[in-house]
C-alpha cells in the first residue's frame, strides 16, 4: 500500500522523466511511495503547498515556470535556494515548516562543471541563454568557480535585467545580438526551453563560434536537441542535461528519504530507453 506521495509541479510536464527516476528508486529501496506529474496553473501553487502542509503530499519538485513563483508560499528557504532565490525541491521539516531547497546547483556541479574543470574556468567567457528558473542556479554554480566572465541573454530583456540585479557581475547580451557575441565565447549554456520535446527551437544558426567551443544544453528530452545536432556536425563538443537531471534528483531523493540513491547503469539505461 502506497504511504507517501511525491510529484513535480510545472507546465508543461509531458517531457519529464522525474516519475520514472524517483519511482525506480522507490522500488529499489523498498519505499512505499509514488511520484507523479502534477501539471498546474500558477493560481494552483497555493493548493499544492497546502497539501504539503497537511501531509497529503510529502514533497514536490518544481520546474518551469514556477521555480520563483513558489517562494511567497513557503515558510523557509535553505542552502542554495537562499543564494539563488530559485526553488526546485519542497518538503515539510520536523517543525511543520514548508521548506524550499535548490538541488539544481548540486546537479550542475556534479555533472557538467566537473567535466570542464580542466578547461581553466577562470579564463573562460560563458554565455547563458535564458533567464528563467534554472539560470540563477547556473550563474551561482559558475560564480563559485571564479569564471572569467559570465554573459546572459534572454528573449524578454526585462528578465535578463532582473537577474542582473541579483548577480550584478554578469553582463547582458540582447537576444538579437547573440550571433555577433558568440564568436568570443568559450562555453555556451542553453538554460531556455528552446529545443524541448514538442516545443520551439532556436532561430539563431550559431555559426561564428570558436573551434574549441563547449555547448551545454540543460534539456535532456530529447537527448540531442536540434542545436546540439547542428553543432556536433561542425565538431563542437556538446553535452546534454541528463546527468544534471539525475544528480539533482539524487539530492532531492536524499532530502525526502535520507537515502542517497545509487547512480548505476541500470538507472541510466532505463531513462535513456524512454528518451528520443
Amino acid at each position: 500500500m502506497i504511504k507517501n506521495f511525491y510529484g513535480i509541479i510545472g507546465k508543461p510536464l509531458s517531457h519529464s522523466l522525474s516519475p520514472d527516476l524517483h519511482n525506480f528508486w522507490f522500488k529499489k529501496y523498498g519505499i512505499l511511495a509514488n511520484y507523479s506529474l502534477i501539471e498546474i496553473e500558477l493560481h494552483q501553487i497555493e493548493e499544492v503547498i497546502r497539501k504539503i502542509r497537511n501531509k497529503e503530499l510529502n514533497g514536490v519538485n518544481v520546474t518551469v515556470p514556477y521555480k520563483q513563483s513558489v517562494i511567497p508560499f513557503l515558510d523557509l528557504l535553505i542552502n542554495d535556494a537562499k543564494e539563488t532565490l530559485s526553488v526546485n525541491t519542497i518538503s515539510l521539516n520536523e517543525k511543520g515548516k514548508v521548506v524550499g531547497d535548490n538541488t539544481d546547483v548540486y546537479g550542475l556541479e556534479n555533472s557538467f562543471i566537473k567535466k570542464i574543470d580542466d578547461q581553466n574556468l577562470n579564463q573562460s567567457e560563458i554565455l547563458i541563454l535564458g533567464a528563467g528558473g534554472v539560470a540563477p542556479s547556473v550563474i551561482y554554480a559558475l560564480s563559485k568557480k571564479k569564471v572569467k566572465k559570465i554573459f546572459i541573454s534572454n528573449r524578454t530583456l526585462k528578465k535578463a535585467i532582473d537577474i542582473k540585479k541579483r548577480f550584478p557581475f554578469i553582463d547582458i547580451v540582447e537576444w538579437e545580438n547573440i550571433e555577433a557575441k558568440i564568436e568570443n565565447m568559450d562555453i555556451i549554456i542553453n538554460a531556455t526551453s528552446l529545443g524541448l520535446d514538442g516545443g520551439s527551437n532556436f532561430n539563431q544558426e550559431f555559426k561564428n563560434t570558436k573551434t574549441n567551443l563547449v555547448f551545454y544544453d540543460i534539456i535532456y528530452n530529447p537527448m540531442e536537441t536540434k542545436i546540439i545536432k547542428k553543432l556536433k556536425k561542425r565538431g563542437v563538443k556538446t553535452f546534454n542535461g541528463l546527468e544534471m537531471f539525475i544528480y539533482q534528483a539524487q539530492k532531492s531523493f536524499f532530502l525526502w528519504n535520507k537515502i542517497n540513491p545509487e547512480l548505476d547503469g541500470e538507472l541510466e539505461q532505463n531513462l535513456i530507453s524512454k528518451l528520443k
